[in-house]
């Protein structure tokens, strides 16, 4: 274990068409993990992440799996190559399931499935096309709290996310998160744009399937992670079984406090970051977040390079 490292997972809007292209043109357990999480979803998600349609990627229940999956092959590849185990992982969202599954606190066809089975459970409860989520860049949060507030007009519409300083993610009915946009960008936001997620995650319209998703939840084994994952619900580290269920079940209908999972990683002296699966999201968070650590974001032959010639002491 390295004191000074943590090991995180991008969660959903990561996901693009072609990812992972390089890293398995090197490494045959990127199609090997593909493969094996094809025969628990019925279709061939490999195919389907290198080639889309982007469409058919983006729906929740697929793209879930996808990202989960691309997250666990990189580790794979990175314990097969003698990279050192972290201090503690992490994941943003769907993340955690990565976080969890890496760190041996549920298989990975489990995972799949329930990852899976959590995509459908959120479309089913707010169609398609009735939810949004969006980043706000360049306002306190106390202000996208007021207009979210001024917004609702009995719709929801609330904060979903604390990813960074002044970077933050809305949620909720479409209409009430367009009111929000707007009045942010009156009020002299930086950036404003629509994540391209299927539903509004993070959410109060999470709450109805939260019964449906906990039986789910019941079916599977979840064992004490090697691993100690920080999960961004409560930002604390939980170990025991039922701890971990209860947290994943509140983490649909609450926000994401990445903000605060990273000052957690500061505060025990942690120095350095690995993002492990697609894209650069967290890593651009943990730059905005914190000074002076090294972070970088692992998914192709070159970055994984770099990793392994870091010097971790």
């Amino acid at each position: 274990m390295n004191k000074l490292l943590a090991i995180v997972f991008p969660g959903q809007a990561s996901q693009r068409v072609g990812m992972l292209k390089t890293m398995a043109a090197h490494y045959s357990l990127v199609e090997e993990t593909f493969s094996e999480v094809s025969e628990v979803l019925g279709y061939d998600i490999w195919k389907l992440v290198q080639y889309g349609p982007f469409t058919e990627l983006n729906k929740t229940y697929r793209a879930q799996p996808a990202i989960l999956t691309a997250s666990v092959a990189v580790w794979r590849i990175w314990k097969q190559q003698g990279g050192c185990m972290p201090k503690l992982m992490a994941g943003h969202s769907l993340g955690e399931y990565s976080a969890l599954v890496c760190a041996g606190g549920m298989d990975l066809c489990s995972g799949v499935r329930l990852v899976m089975i959590r995509g459908m459970l959120m479309q089913e409860v707010v169609p398609h096309g009735r939810g949004a989520m969006s980043v706000i860049i360049g306002l306190h949060d106390d202000v996208v709290f007021e207009f979210c507030k001024a917004a609702q007009q009995d719709q929801i519409v609330s904060l979903a996310g604390f990813n960074a300083p002044g970077h933050v993610v809305i949620s909720g009915h479409k209409e009430a998160v367009d009111r929000v946009n707007l009045f942010c960008k009156n009020a002299g936001a930086k950036h404003i744009f629509s994540l391209p997620i299927s539903v509004p995650a993070h959410c109060a319209l999470m709450k109805p399937m939260a019964k449906k998703f906990r039986k789910e939840l019941e079916k599977i084994t979840i064992y004490t992670p090697s691993i100690p994952v920080l999960n961004s619900t409560d930002v604390c580290i939980e170990q025991e079984p039922r701890a971990i269920r209860r947290a994943l079940i509140r983490q649909l209908y609450t926000p994401v406090r990445w903000r605060e999972v990273m000052q957690y990683c500061i505060h025990r002296k942690i120095k350095k970051f690995l993002e492990m699966g697609p894209g650069k999201i967290l890593t651009g968070l943990i730059r905005s977040t914190v000074n002076n650590e090294f972070s970088l974001s692992v998914n192709d032959p070159v970055s994984l390079s770099e990793a392994m010639k870091i010097n971790w002491n």
